[in-house]
Formats: structure tokens, sequence, C-alpha cells
């Protein structure tokens, strides 16, 4: 019952989130319950999903489109969609923070759901998120898609699949992304108690818990206190290191393991690393680094984070939103979304330096597409406009702009 009191002395739920918060719950087997609240205040659960959701939401997210031919790609700017993505998704958040919790609900939940927002001339008008715990998806018997939503007044809004975003994470059956919180519950529950542990050691002063064996029988009053003058000056944090005077031959009989018998630090460390696992981030990300890291090996790191962590998110959404947000007759006449992550691979200025000069100068791309990569204005020079082809290439001739190169 005590679960009961402590449920419903929380004033801000309702009894719905009460009840709901129960069935919901699932037990680790150190005892703490694992759920998305619960789960997000640890600090290495946070730290993945702030650098996941991060890496999500600072990058562009354009609509572009192909030519037919498909030698050009240019952002689809009269496109609808490309203002809400890039700008503006609805009337209170950016793109940014629209992203940044698409991320965190895929991520921690599985699933993040938005209400697209269409009209038959004007195409999509807005995308209004919906949290994970109120979305209720039923699935027919024809494999069709039915999405309950529940508002802020309790009553539910039935929603045809076509009008949800369904953004999925990883998934078993097709339909529904796995609730990481859920998977990871054995980790996570051992960070939660870890933590809790090393907190009610310094709460009684950094002192192992144990009885104090006194000579003869000790009177009720006599019992209460001396309990209650242990407890006032020799517990907690103001009283660590206090000598304690006992008479009558008592004796300290210890019952619980330091800090170091139980290996705190080590399984605290550990669990940050498992927690990162699952979240396929590397733990140097997260500011767990090792000793052995290197400022070489670190660069390396975090262009594995870029390619092995980040990569499959910004797949997985553009592909989510080609077939959520665009049509199929927009799809076959061009139009597909983008995450622009060539930012995140920038290494030093001296590499990007190399890395410009070096495409310029071989012909890859034009002077002033290599000043825009800088955020510079272009070179009035109409030669800037023009391929540079190396002397060594016979046979190939300078393009520019007029002769049909790529915009």
């Amino acid at each position: 019952m005590a679960f009961l009191a402590d449920a419903f002395a929380r004033k801000s739920l309702s009894t719905y989130d009460v009840f709901k918060d129960m069935l919901g719950r699932r037990t680790s087997a150190t005892g703490k319950v694992v759920n998305v609240k619960t789960a997000i205040e640890v600090s290495a659960v946070f730290a993945c999903l702030r650098v996941i959701a991060n890496g999500i939401a600072q990058v562009p997210f354009k609509v572009m489109r192909q030519s037919e031919d498909g030698k050009t790609r240019l952002p689809a700017v009269k496109h609808p969609l490309y203002e809400l993505l890039k700008c503006r998704p609805n009337e209170w958040q950016t793109s940014f923070e629209y992203r940044e919790m698409l991320a965190m609900h895929m991520v921690l939940c599985g699933n993040a759901f938005s209400f697209v927002n269409r009209s038959n001339r004007a195409g999509v008008m807005e995308l209004i998120p919906f949290e994970p715990g109120c979305v209720t998806v039923k699935r027919a018997d024809d494999w069709t898609l039915t999405y309950e939503v529940r508002g802020q007044d309790g009553k539910t809004q039935p929603f045809p699949a076509n009008a949800i975003w369904h953004l999925r994470g990883p998934s078993w059956n097709g339909w529904m992304g796995l609730e990481a919180v859920q998977l990871a519950r054995e980790a996570i529950g051992l960070a939660m108690a870890t933590e809790e542990q090393q907190g009610r050691m310094q709460k009684n002063g950094v002192r192992a818990s144990g009885t104090y064996s006194v000579e003869g029988t000790l009177k009720e009053d006599q019992y209460k206190s001396l309990k209650k003058w242990i407890e006032d000056n020799h517990t907690g944090i103001e009283n660590a290191g206090s000598p304690m005077v006992m008479d009558r031959n008592a004796k300290w009989l210890q019952h619980s393991m330091t800090g170091v018998d139980a290996q705190t630090l080590e399984t605290r460390r550990n669990q940050v690393e498992e927690i990162c696992r699952f979240a396929l981030v590397n733990p140097i990300m997260v500011g767990a680094e090792s000793k052995n890291t290197t400022y070489a090996s670190a660069e390396q790191m975090f262009l594995a984070h870029v390619v092995h962590c980040l990569s499959p998110h910004y797949a997985r959404i553009e592909q989510s939103a080609d077939v959520n947000l665009l049509t199929k007759e927009e799809r076959a006449d061009g139009y597909y979304t983008n995450f622009i992550d060539a930012g995140l691979l920038r290494g030093s200025i001296e590499t990007q330096k190399d890395v410009i000069l070096g495409y310029v100068n071989g012909g890859v791309m034009w002077p002033n597409e290599g000043r825009a990569l800088l955020d510079l204005n272009p070179d009035p020079d109409p030669a800037s406009d023009r391929l540079r082809v190396p002397t060594n290439i016979v046979g190939r001739r300078a393009t520019d702009k007029s002769e049909g190169a790529p915009a």
C-alpha cells in the first residue's frame, strides 16, 4: 500500500495516470521501478538522450528535389513542407525543438507520434506532436492501423494512419517500436540503486550501518534516549568524523559493506557503459572517457558516433518522412527529405581547408561553392563559377553554370 500512498501523493497525476503508471510499471531485480519518468532522471540515460537528440536536431533537415535526369538536386524551398522542417513545424516549436523532442521519444519510448494537419490545396500545414503515453495504436485484421489519442480532458479521439506521422524505433512486430526503457530496465535499475545507495551513505556521514551492543538490559526509555542521542550526534554529513564516547562497555557490530567493499565506483562506471551500449552511444560522448583515450583516438570516436549512431537515425527519419509526409505523386516528382550532416563530419580548420582546396583544384566543385561551405559571399569573377580542370587531365574542358553544370 506504500506504493498507492506514494502515487496518490503526487498531485500532478490524475487517477487515470496513477493506475496507468501502476499497470505500466516493471520492477527490476534491484527492486527499483523503471519507467520513462524514473529512467530519464538517471544521468547516463539523459546524457545519451541529449547526445542523440542534439545530433538529430542541430543538422539541417530539408526537403530536396531531384531533376528528372538525376543530375541536379536542389532545396525545394517552395514546397510547403520545406518551411515546416527547416524553421517552424507548429505555432509553439522551432524545428530544433521539435526534432529534439521526436528523437527523445523515439530513442526512449521506441515511438514518436505527430498529427499531420493537411489541406487539399496547401498540403501539410503543421505538425503537432503527441506524447507517446497518450497514443494507443490498434491494428486490425487487415493490418490497417488506427491511432487513439487521449487529450488533456481524458477523452480519446481516433485518427486514421494517414493523419499520424508514426516514427518507429527498432521494431519486433513491424508496426510498434520496442521500448528501450523496458529492454534496459535491469541496467537502468542497477544504476538507480547504486546511486541511491551512495546517497544514503553520504546522508549517514559515509558510515556503515550496524548495531551498538551494551552490557545489561536497557529499559524502553533508555533505549529511546540512546537511539535519539546517536541519531542527533553521530549521523548525517554534518557529524561525519566526530568521535563517539559510549559507556557500559559498548561494542560496534558492523552490518553493511562500505563503498569500497561494494565497489560502488566500479559499479557506477560499468552501468554508464551498459546504458551507453543500449543506446549505441560511445561513452566518450557522455563524458565517460577512458584513461587510454588520446586526442587522435577521440577524434575517430567522434567520427564513429556520426557514422554508427547518428547516421542510422538519419536514414530512419528520412525514409519515414518521405512515406508519411510526402505523397506518392510528390515522391515520383523527385521530392525527398535529407539531413545535411556535412557539418558534423568537419575536422580541424586545416583539414577543412585541405578538403575544400582539393575539391576546387580537382575540378569537383566551383570556387564559389567552396566559399559557400565557409559561409563566404560569392566572388563576382565569372571564373569562380567555372570548374578548374587539372592540367594533367586531357580532353576535358571547364564548364560553368551557363553550360549546364549542376547548380
